[in-house]
């Protein structure tokens, strides 16, 4: 089959994509991804998937957007993008043993993953795909495999020895892994609040508390029978019924409009915020009113306890842990260190579109500024910063290092070099990437005001309009 009628609008995979069944499917390959050993400690130690789910949820469709497009090009630039970020991370888990997310075998498993999970959400919603449905859809996630430079053979050339191989997988190769007990037993009981949801704290912990057990029990109960018992997942009365009644309501939204269930329109309801510039965010700040309003009701006669929603008062300003933990703490794991500024330089590349050489101009700024701030305050020589050694140095991390950084992210927007983000600029690339205004679109953004604002934000005395909802947002 040429590789070109793979991908386009035509592709089987775009029928899946705007599928309200393939929410569940992604959840349900992310978990079995994180039960691969290699995958399992890559997550764990540089993912920052606890604490920003939902931005990891709409890079990853946004990245397969781009893979699975009909623009070549696009497709390619996406490529090398994943292969970057892929090659940044390797290291070795807990017990000593390696891990390296260009490893091919590693980077066939996430793919059979995707594969499989959309079999099976059709499966379990009583809607089985026929075999040359099936067959299509395997050769688009073999082409997806090849977009990315690797050679044929890590993943079955046909589809009865990839049944082969993932039965082989399940049964040798996945465990109950750290980063598969983090998302099953913490993620889905504690899923921070999308943007949308942000200051409306005892809303969403209300439909959390109802919701994020019922996903954990319906991925549970959807995984391999033989993965569940030598993982000693628990086994809950009646998991099967929700699982199969979970799978058939999705099934059933299907029914609603088009643009309803397109998936982007989705993620981008779910990143709305009344501080962005866009034209729902003054629609939003009305409704989020309301919504609070509706909110104070409701703490009346739920038991669920009032959250602090974080916003400082009128002062803006932010406590030294609210800033640790909301900002520099990306991974979650109570420590800054290299993985979180490498996650905060990813986001940024990401959302800003960079090629390689201003790519690895930002990264290698971020290194430097994480060897300052290691230089400066791991006074226990570990290797890392805790929250007491942060907020015992009382720092003011507007170094020379982290001022390199402000320049590059500068340096990448002015693209005529005049020293000024103009208004074209502006629109092209800042608020695209940021989603934020920080000036009139029609103005010009200088050099020192650009460099003031980031440094202002990064040494945690004031929350940003255009940075807070990038690095700090779920």
């Amino acid at each position: 089959m040429p590789t070109d009628s793979l991908f386009g609008p035509g592709a089987q995979f775009h029928r899946f994509f705007n599928d309200p069944r393939w929410a569940l499917a992604v959840v349900r390959a992310t978990v079995l991804e994180a039960a691969h050993p290699q995958i399992g400690a890559a997550l764990a130690d540089n993912s920052s998937f606890v604490v920003h789910p939902w931005r990891r949820l709409r890079n990853t469709l946004v990245s397969l957007q781009r893979m699975f497009g009909a623009d070549d090009h696009t497709r390619q630039r996406e490529a090398a993008r994943l292969n970057r970020l892929h090659a940044r991370l390797s290291g070795t888990d807990a017990r000593n043993r390696p891990y390296d997310a260009m490893d091919p075998e590693v980077r066939a498993w996430v793919v059979a993953t995707l594969f499989e999970s959309s079999v099976t959400m059709c499966r379990l919603s009583g809607q089985p795909l026929e075999q040359v449905t099936m067959e299509r859809l395997y050769a688009e996630f073999q082409a997806f495999l090849a977009a990315l430079g690797d050679q044929a053979g890590h993943l079955p050339p046909t589809l009865p020895e990839f049944w082969q191989y993932y039965d082989r997988m399940v049964e040798e190769e996945l465990q109950n892994t750290e980063a598969l007990r983090i998302i099953l037993y913490r993620l889905f009981e504690h899923l921070p609040a999308p943007p949308l949801f942000a200051g409306l704290p005892t809303i969403w912990a209300t439909g959390r508390a109802l919701a994020g057990p019922v996903i954990g029990t319906v991925t549970v109960a959807s995984l391999p029978e033989a993965f569940r018992r030598r993982a000693g997942l628990p086994e809950v009365p009646g998991a099967q019924t929700l699982m199969q009644s979970a799978y058939m309501a999705a099934r059933l939204a299907r029914a609603l409009p088009d643009n309803w269930l397109q998936t982007e329109n989705v993620i981008g309801l779910l990143h709305l915020s009344p501080d962005g510039d866009g034209p729902w965010a003054e629609t939003l700040t009305t409704l989020r009113a309301r919504t609070k309003r509706a909110g104070a009701l409701l703490r009346l006669i739920t038991p669920v306890p009032a959250q602090q929603d974080g916003t400082g008062g009128t002062e803006n300003l932010r406590s030294t842990r609210e800033f640790f933990t909301e900002v520099l703490d990306q991974t979650g794991d109570g420590h800054l260190d290299w993985p979180d500024l490498a996650a905060m330089a990813r986001e940024l590349c990401s959302r800003l579109d960079l090629d390689e050489p201003e790519e690895t101009r930002l990264y290698d700024a971020f290194a430097a500024w994480w060897r300052e701030l290691q230089g400066a305050l791991d006074s226990d020589g570990d290797g890392r910063v805790s929250e007491e050694e942060y907020a015992a140095a009382t720092p003011s991390l507007a170094g020379p290092a982290l001022i390199r950084v402000a320049e590059v992210l500068f340096d990448v927007t002015d693209a005529d070099g005049d020293q000024f983000i103009d208004a074209e600029e502006y629109r092209a690339l800042f608020r695209r990437g940021f989603g934020r205004s920080v000036v009139d679109a029609e103005g010009r953004y200088s050099r020192s005001a650009f460099v003031r604002d980031f440094l202002s934000f990064m040494s945690g005395r004031r929350r940003s309009t255009p940075y807070d909802p990038l690095l700090s947002e779920a």
